[in-house]
């Protein structure tokens, strides 16, 4: 895949920018990374604060070392300590601009978050935790040069903005096998040493968008640490990043929101360094291999919208906790570091008025597929999610979304025991306001 990307697409991309002009519609990559040189101002303050609602029965674990107790994927995150609640879940404040006095072909990003979310929490994590900062250079006509932490190129679930995100919980999919935990000791930890990936990484990207026969035609290409939000890299390892996109955008809508047809592929690969902090280990890491993959598209005509992607991915697969339990009650957290994975999600919604959408998302994960890696066929677990949803617009700025979720995960190579964990999960209920400034 990577050979036939650059063989192929880079070439045809930087080709086409000596015939065509940038387009000016925006996407995530232009969206974020640059800016209008004739209209951005030097220093424009922005963010956004995310309220939330989550609940669930908190229904008991049926079975294994933690029966009677509350199962972990009953309890709200990132603390994972009590059923139901509110929560800030997101409360971004950043700056961003250009036309920086010398050099006005130099746009910047700056955004930190202070809500309570597995960014701000985790051994080393704080309150104010730096998620972007990152510089562009647009002197390149077709290669764009963006340096510093910022979101890596990759699925739409992760490369979107959260405040436009059509439902308040990542799909399985995403959650599980792109928004990335680490651990001390993999599987001999109890707590996070760190905040999650945030689909981040710390790198050089280069990417430019142009106009093929009237479709906006993206590209990324990018190197990291691939240490998600930490400064440095912590073993040595490069992540590479590659990203493709082709979009027929409907009229004159820009924006996160604007309307148009996208097709999009992606490709992440790199190695991190595993300990499972038993005594056989010895102490000593080894570096296993991290690959994740995916396709999919988007559809939005202002009445109906559509998003449907495929992913895959091969080594450190995230395991949840042992039994399912809480890090209160002793469980511990896991990761099948070598071991394959796949799934999928369908979304579609329908805007009955213009300030009011309905939204239904199915989403599969088929987590631990290879007999053969880490755990076995035992290690196999079906998650399955049917997501019920309503969005009210009381403007272009803030959104209420109401979310029904019904949850299910089976582990079809598995005995009785665990099968009665799993069926332990609860459907769960989420609100959330978001409000853009």
């Amino acid at each position: 895949m990577k050979k036939q990307f650059l063989t192929k697409v880079l070439p045809a991309a930087v080709m086409a920018a000596c015939f065509t002009s940038p387009a000016q519609a925006t996407n995530w990559l232009m969206l974020q990374g640059t800016e209008r040189a004739d209209q951005a101002p030097r220093a424009k303050l922005w963010g956004f604060v995310q309220l939330d609602y989550q609940q669930t029965d908190d229904t008991k674990l049926k079975a294994g070392p933690y029966a009677g107790k509350s199962a972990a994927f009953n309890q709200m995150a990132p603390q994972l300590d009590t059923p139901s609640g509110f929560n800030v879940k997101r409360a971004r404040i950043g700056v961003r601009g250009n036309n920086l006095p010398l050099d006005k072909k130099v746009n910047y990003f700056l955004l930190a978050e202070m809500g309570n979310n597995g960014v701000t929490t985790g051994e080393g994590a704080s309150q104010g935790q730096l998620t972007d900062a990152s510089v562009t250079l647009n002197h390149i006509p077709g290669a764009r040069v963006r340096v510093g932490l910022f979101k890596t190129p990759g699925s739409e679930e992760g490369l979107q903005a959260a405040f436009v995100a059509n439902y308040n919980n990542f799909s399985n999919a995403t959650n599980r096998l792109l928004l990335e935990r680490t651990f001390d000791y993999q599987s001999g930890n109890t707590g996070r040493n760190g905040p999650v990936g945030a689909f981040r990484d710390t790198g050089v990207q280069v990417f430019d968008t142009f106009n093929l026969g009237g479709w906006e035609t993206s590209y990324a290409v990018m190197i990291g640490n691939g240490a998600g939000l930490a400064y440095t890299d912590n073993d040595q390892n490069r992540d590479t990043y590659l990203y493709a996109s082709t979009e027929k955008v409907f009229g004159s809508s820009k924006g996160p929101r604007r309307h148009g047809f996208k097709l999009y592929a992606w490709n992440q690969a790199g190695q991190r360094s595993y300990n499972d902090g038993t005594p056989s280990s010895s102490g000593a890491d080894t570096d296993e291999d991290r690959t994740r993959r995916g396709v999919g598209t988007t559809y939005f005509d202002g009445t109906y919208r559509l998003g449907a992607e495929y992913m895959t991915a091969d080594g450190m697969i995230y395991g949840g906790t042992t039994g399912a339990g809480t890090p209160d009650d002793g469980a511990t957290f896991t990761v099948l570091p070598d071991q394959k994975a796949d799934g999928y999600y369908v979304s579609l919604g329908y805007r009955p008025m213009s300030n009011v959408e309905l939204d239904v998302r199915y989403d599969r994960l088929n987590s631990g597929t290879d007999k053969n890696g880490t755990g076995g066929a035992g290690a196999k677990r079906v998650f399955e999610t049917t997501t019920l949803g309503a969005q009210y617009f009381f403007n272009k700025k803030t959104t209420l979304k109401a979310n029904y979720e019904i949850r299910s995960i089976d582990a079809p190579n598995s005995n009785d025991t665990v099968n009665r964990i799993l069926d332990s999960i609860d459907d769960r209920i989420s609100l959330q306001l978001t409000a853009v400034f």
